[in-house]
């Protein structure tokens, strides 16, 4: 698939009120973050969410540590 040509969007703009994001170095496949959507910031991250970071990542965003 051809990347010309194509319209870009931010998170924000394609992403729905109740929306998780998560933010990959497209050069390390790293993850970099994860978008909470406003108003979700004390909640638990999604289940599903959670598996994915951990079982890719090794990250458990439920955890109360700050990754650097």
């Amino acid at each position: 698939m051809s990347k010309k040509n194509k319209d870009t969007y931010t998170f924000e703009q394609v992403l729905s009120a109740t929306d998780y994001g998560l933010i990959i170095d497209g050069e390390t496949g790293a993850l970099r973050g994860l978008f909470i959507p406003e108003g979700s910031e004390d909640d638990d991250v999604p289940e599903t969410i959670v598996n994915v970071c951990r079982d890719y990542f090794g990250i458990d965003p439920n955890e109360k540590v700050i990754y650097h």
